[in-house]
């Protein structure tokens, strides 16, 4: 069975300039994936080149096995059988929830029609509402029905296009994950497009992450959080610092947080100089511990604070900690690095003497995983 759609070094151009520059990714059917990245990076562009809205400057997309986009030729967007959610929803405002869901479905007859509708409104919820206007639901039952109008005539894939972005910012997460659900009862294949890395997270299987028209990585949110392949999608993804590091053998380089085990950056001898990514959930709280920090910032995230540490060399971490335990600005407290999933990076700019004065900005080169060592 063929890969319900493959993206093969595509580039998207305006004139002379490109916009989108060599994507490649496949995407299995049945499966969500995500095109993350912050404003202007090139996701919508490339959105709008699968669904057939903007000619390919470069490359080729085959949809289901069949090829619907080259230089020189471009399937129109209706003959893709390509269903679209879009930002405003834009919803039928004199038409009925039922109507909606139904307005794409003219092709088949009015019981088998009626059926369809019948099985999406169950399916999204909304069986009490099918009588109701667009003007007396709330955002979130809004989206649900442009969704269950899109998914109505069985596309071959469903495009999202910041489908969330009218909805409050608490009920985000949730309606992702919600719609992640209908999406996988009714085994409908779709790509969200979204600059919010947690709506990411809660609906795709497989994200792509795209900065300056360049897919960095294409990966789960687990590999993008834990793997990043470069310091664009180190910095992207999650929140973090690169500690400033030296290379001990290949196998261990040393912080001024204390040795760190794994593999090394390929081609770095003795004495060169590197950076670990660490993420928050790295550092432990630990009042016994003999490294300290600097508390600089500190925000409350209910179950947790997180504080912004500064350590003896100037250099900031970031720290969890359960919110039990207040601190204010300006106390140390005790901490100890404690991490499964490290990532080394080689430095950008050389400098001669460790720790150095902070962490340095992230982009760049391939990353290699690393673990703690014990001891001291």
């Amino acid at each position: 069975m063929p890969n319900q759609l493959e993206v093969h070094q595509v580039s998207v151009a305006y004139g002379n300039t490109t916009i989108v520059r060599d994507v490649d990714f496949v995407l299995d059917a049945g499966s969500i994936g995500c095109l993350l990245g912050p404003s202007g990076c090139g996701k919508t562009t490339l959105l709008r080149a699968i669904a057939g809205f903007e000619p390919i400057s470069r490359g080729e997309i085959r949809l289901h096995g069949i090829s619907v986009s080259r230089p020189d030729h471009t399937t129109a967007p209706e003959q893709r059988h390509i269903g679209m959610v879009f930002q405003d929803f834009a919803l039928f405002p004199h038409l009925s929830v039922a109507r909606n869901i139904g307005f794409g479905l003219r092709h088949l007859s009015r019981n088998a029609a009626r059926r369809r509708v019948d099985e999406l409104l169950a399916l999204v919820g909304l069986q009490d509402a099918a009588r109701h206007y667009p003007h007396e639901l709330s955002g979130g039952m809004q989206q649900r029905v442009a969704l269950a109008r899109a998914m109505a005539p069985r596309p071959n894939i469903l495009l999202l296009d910041e489908p969330f972005s009218s909805v409050d910012k608490e009920l985000r997460e949730l309606l992702a994950r919600e719609i992640r659900d209908v999406l996988k009862r009714d085994q409908i294949t779709a790509i969200l497009v979204t600059h919010d890395q947690l709506e990411a997270f809660a609906m795709a299987d497989i994200i792509g992450v795209i900065g300056h028209g360049e897919v960095h990585q294409w990966s789960t949110g687990f590999g993008l959080y834990h793997e990043p392949a470069d310091r664009f999608v180190a910095d992207f993804i999650g929140q973090g610092v690169l500690l400033p590091a030296i290379v001990h053998d290949q196998i261990r380089v040393k912080t001024e947080l204390g040795r760190i085990a794994g593999e090394t950056p390929h081609g770095l001898p003795p004495g060169s100089h590197a950076e670990v990514l660490i993420r928050p959930d790295d550092m432990l709280y630990d009042e016994s511990s003999q490294r300290k920090g600097v508390i600089v910032q500190r925000a409350f995230r209910g179950a947790e604070y997180l504080y912004t540490l500064r350590l003896e060399s100037g250099t900031e971490v970031l720290c969890l900690v359960p919110s039990h335990h207040r601190h204010g600005i300006g106390e140390t407290i005790g901490i100890r690095l404690q991490a499964e999933h490290l990532v080394v990076f080689p430095r950008q700019h050389t400098r001669h003497e460790l720790p150095p004065d902070s962490a340095t900005a992230r982009c760049g080169t391939s990353p290699h995983s690393a673990s703690m060592e014990t001891g001291p």
